[in-house]
């Protein structure tokens, strides 16, 4: 495959991650409107909230290892009609219970993006390229809630909200022309791992297992494999430091426009733009933190320390989400919003992390696992977030717990995670 036709793949996948966030984040700018008309409360729009989470986390396993198996242009292309389609139907909407049943359903559908992402990536880049690729698709996400903070508010006021689902659910499906056109008909893993490296890259045997991860399937019992893998201490870190960072960036994605809105009494369209600029700093800072953790790597520096370093470095700056609920002034607010999402610099990391962790063969599979641990975190922090702000009558205990975790976070990394070495 050519350079060309790799990167312009990695293109597609950001452009499909802008649409999944897209879709997946209308609730939050919509819920003013969507809880005004059908009467929810706090504690009821955390639950609305959270249901898109509980179809997506429990995907994510069955949906990874699928994404080892089959083939991933199909896998992707099925996947996003069902969220497209969802997120239509959410416009049609009566009631508290039908949103949920859609949302269940966009979150079945959007269950691909991170373990297919990850598998193709993984596929066409060799492991000391995959920082950059990662990142950048994995940036698009936050990049469609940079445009969904301008856009989107202006369809609510313009349109209404049930216009507005329908209309970005059925647009969407555009994407799907380009992918066909550009994927090759075979994107699969292949059954030999020896066949799975880019033009150029050595083989597994000759890089012992670092370009290409592990034994060639079938050397390994599956039963060994399996517990192998639940006792997988790197595992076990990835996943924990992983839940840390999804339960604070959920908090932010789902709660964030409402409270500029019900808080700070921000219009509709003022909360989209004070949103969209965290969000456009927690996408633009992913590829910058992969590029970085990659140079580093190039330079000579020890790849399990650069990687953790960078990762460290963002969860710190998490905590600047306490002051922004305690002061007044609402430049400030936004601005102490900014530098909390400079988080995103680990992300893309993140993944690199795993996939230098986990087997070529089980990649999608490790990625739905820690996929999976990462959303029971979407699932609770919605939950917890409305619970606490209904208790308490105030954002300041929910925003001190989110950056409490990326504390626990980092300890995970540093202490659980160990080396990035493939195992066999």
């Amino acid at each position: 495959m050519t350079h060309a036709r790799r990167w312009t793949i990695v293109g597609l996948l950001f452009v499909a991650s802008l649409i999944n966030y897209f879709d997946r984040a209308t609730l939050s700018f919509a819920l003013p409107m969507i809880s005004d008309e059908l009467h929810i409360g706090a504690a009821r729009q955390g639950v609305l909230l959270s249901a898109f989470f509980w179809s997506y986390a429990l995907m994510q396993i069955p949906v990874g290892w699928c994404a080892d198996r089959v083939n991933l242009r199909w896998l992707y292309a099925a996947a996003f009609v069902i969220w497209s389609l969802a997120q239509s139907l959410i416009g049609l909407a009566r009631s508290l219970t039908a949103l949920i049943s859609f949302r269940v359903l966009l979150g079945f559908g959007e269950s691909i993006y991170l373990p297919g992402g990850s598998k193709i990536v993984s596929l066409l880049f060799r492991r000391a390229e995959r920082g950059l690729p990662s990142g950048l698709f994995d940036a698009g996400t936050r990049t469609g809630l940079v445009i969904e903070g301008v856009l989107v508010p202006w369809m609510l006021s313009r349109f209404g909200w049930r216009v507005t689902f329908v209309v970005v659910g059925i647009s969407a499906l555009l994407w799907l022309i380009p992918w066909l056109i550009v994927t090759p008909r075979g994107l699969q893993a292949p059954a030999n791992p020896e066949n799975a490296r880019p033009a150029g890259t050595r083989s597994c045997a000759a890089s012992g297992g670092t370009e290409c991860g592990g034994a060639a399937p079938g050397s390994v019992p599956f039963l060994a494999r399996t517990r192998t893998l639940l006792t997988n201490r790197n595992l076990l870190g990835l996943c924990l430091g992983f839940f840390c960072f999804d339960y604070y960036w959920y908090l932010l994605l789902t709660w964030l426009p409402n409270y500029l809105v019900k808080v700070r009494h921000f219009s509709i369209f003022e909360a989209g733009l004070g949103a969209s600029l965290p969000f456009l700093v927690f996408g633009a800072s992913e590829p910058v933190g992969g590029w970085i953790a990659d140079r580093l790597v190039r330079a000579g520096w020890n790849e399990t320390f650069a990687r953790k370093g960078v990762v460290g470095l963002g969860f710190m700056t998490g905590l600047f989400l306490i002051p922004a609920a305690r002061v007044t002034n609402p430049g400030l607010v936004v601005a102490l919003f900014v530098a909390a999402s400079l988080v995103g610099i680990s992300n893309g990391n993140q993944l690199v992390m795993l996939q230098g962790c986990a087997p070529i063969r089980d990649i999608g599979l490790w990625t739905g696992i820690y996929n999976f641990v990462g959303n029971v975190a979407g699932i609770l922090a919605p939950i917890v977030t409305g619970l606490l702000v209904e208790w308490t009558g105030s954002y300041s205990p929910a925003f001190v717990l989110a950056a409490v975790m990326l504390v626990a976070g980092q300890l995970a990394y540093w202490f659980i995670l160990g080396e990035l070495k493939t195992p066999a």
